[in-house]
């Protein structure tokens, strides 16, 4: 294949040509997206591996005018940068895929093979160009592991189109964020709206998708807006979509399939042209099994899927986050950024993470919170919260049955870590009786 690297590193360029040519390839190379750009209108190469920082012009930059060459080479971005959202904006504006420095010969070679799978099964299929994202881009998620550079990765390409996702990870693993990381790599000028669909009470659910006309039922006053309408063109995620009422997903699967939906009251239909995106900590096809998920609602929401991986099988990348997450907590609790020491580092790494990242920033919360000198240290890194789970038999006896409630409902709390969903599952009782509860007794999230 003929082959253009465009690097200003000539040491890399070298280094990629040699072992290239024995090959059999065809390699020229260019040290600047200009002359790169004037090499590959005359070179015209089936593959160009694009460096991001280049003098002048970046490759970023360079990549729609390279993508759109008549000879319509395959782009490869590579980059020794960390910022994950490169590969969401690379793949969004027409890159075949994303290398992260130090580059292995083995996977160039690897991907030069897919390369050419690519363009074989291209062979005589047109497809409209993409343009690139506008707009200032949301913060990407932190890490360096082959599982969250992938993630961007799919996240860039489902940025090309306006299909269905479905986001699942377990709790605290951050699907909120990756649903708006998709929403701005598209549309950031538009609205994303979130809806928890275990937050809300599930008899006002209806009228908070669809709206409601005045008069539609008592208390309703006035004409109200559902948030499917208020998306527009935007995005809208459901939240915890598994924890939606059967009733209501019938209701949302004819949203889905017809795209247009009526108010609570009203007649006149109104289309729908949001982005659906969902997301939920758990097996949906287990629910389908069960019978507590529709199985054609499913389908529906499912065309593509995005995992988020548990922090516990991304050891490697708590050391960004810790370093992120304690800017934000500094930031605002208004207070110096501590620094973290190589005992408390350890630790942190060691930990099995049940809640991810959400646990990660409230240890390193509570921990800046009680911190009484510029450094943390392992004795300051509290992975548990300093109370007692358990009272003795003698205040067992004489504790009043209200007590004993109050009790087993703050311990199941703190266990799970203040997740609603997941202690109103666990206490057998709906998340509007556990929100009831936490109100009467006056319990409060020590870590918010």
């Amino acid at each position: 294949m003929k082959i253009l690297i465009v690097d200003d590193d000539q040491a890399i360029c070298r280094s990629l040509q040699v072992p290239l040519e024995l090959k059999g390839h065809e390699v020229q190379m260019a040290f600047s997206s200009e002359e790169g750009i004037v090499e590959a209108m005359e070179f015209r190469p089936e593959v160009v591996f694009l460096d991001i920082n280049l003098p002048g012009q970046s490759g970023m930059e360079a990549l729609p005018a390279l993508v759109e060459l008549p000879c319509e080479p395959t782009v490869v971005i590579m980059t020794g940068e960390t910022d994950n959202f490169i590969a969401v904006q690379a793949m969004r504006s027409g890159a075949f895929d994303y290398l992260r420095k130090p580059l292995e010969l083995d996977d160039i070679y690897a991907m030069l093979s897919r390369v050419e799978m690519h363009r074989q099964q291209k062979a005589n299929i047109s497809a409209p160009p993409v343009s690139p994202a506008g707009g200032v881009l949301h913060p990407n998620m932190i890490g360096t592991h082959p599982d969250i550079i992938d993630l961007h990765k799919k996240i860039g390409l489902l940025s090309r189109s306006r299909v269905t996702v479905l986001i699942q990870g377990e709790s605290g693993t951050g699907k909120e964020l990756a649903a708006r990381i998709l929403h701005d790599a598209r549309d950031p000028d538009k609205p994303f709206v979130d809806i928890n669909c275990s937050a809300v009470v599930a008899t006002l659910l209806e009228s908070e998708f669809f709206g409601h006309e005045k008069g539609a039922f008592t208390g309703a006053d006035r004409l109200k807006i559902g948030k499917l309408e208020y998306a527009g063109t935007g995005t809208v995620f459901f939240d915890e979509i598994g924890d939606m009422p059967l009733g209501l997903q019938g209701k949302l699967l004819r949203v889905l399939q017809e795209g247009e939906f009526v108010r609570v009251g009203g007649l006149e239909s109104i289309p729908f042209r949001a982005r659906f995106v969902s997301a939920t900590h758990w097996d949906l096809e287990k629910l389908v099994k069960e019978g507590k998920f529709r199985k054609d609602l499913f389908y529906r929401i499912a065309v593509s899927t995005l995992y988020l991986p548990p922090l516990r099988d991304r050891p490697s990348d708590i050391p960004q986050l810790v370093e992120a997450l304690l800017d934000k907590i500094s930031c605002q609790l208004q207070c110096p950024r501590p620094l973290v020491n190589e005992e408390a580092m350890q630790k942190l790494m060691s930990y099995s993470w049940p809640g991810n990242v959400r646990e990660l920033e409230n240890v390193l919360t509570r921990s800046v919170a009680l911190a009484t000198d510029s450094v943390l240290t392992g004795a300051e890194i509290c992975l548990e919260p300093s109370h007692r789970d358990h009272v003795t038999p003698v205040q067992e006896a004489a504790v009043t049955l209200a007590e004993a409630e109050k009790n087993h409902v703050e311990m199941t709390l703190r266990r799970l870590q203040w997740n609603i969903t997941q202690t109103a599952r666990q206490l057998e009782i709906s998340p509007t009786t556990l929100r009831k509860k936490i109100s009467d007794y006056g319990l409060v999230n020590p870590c918010p």
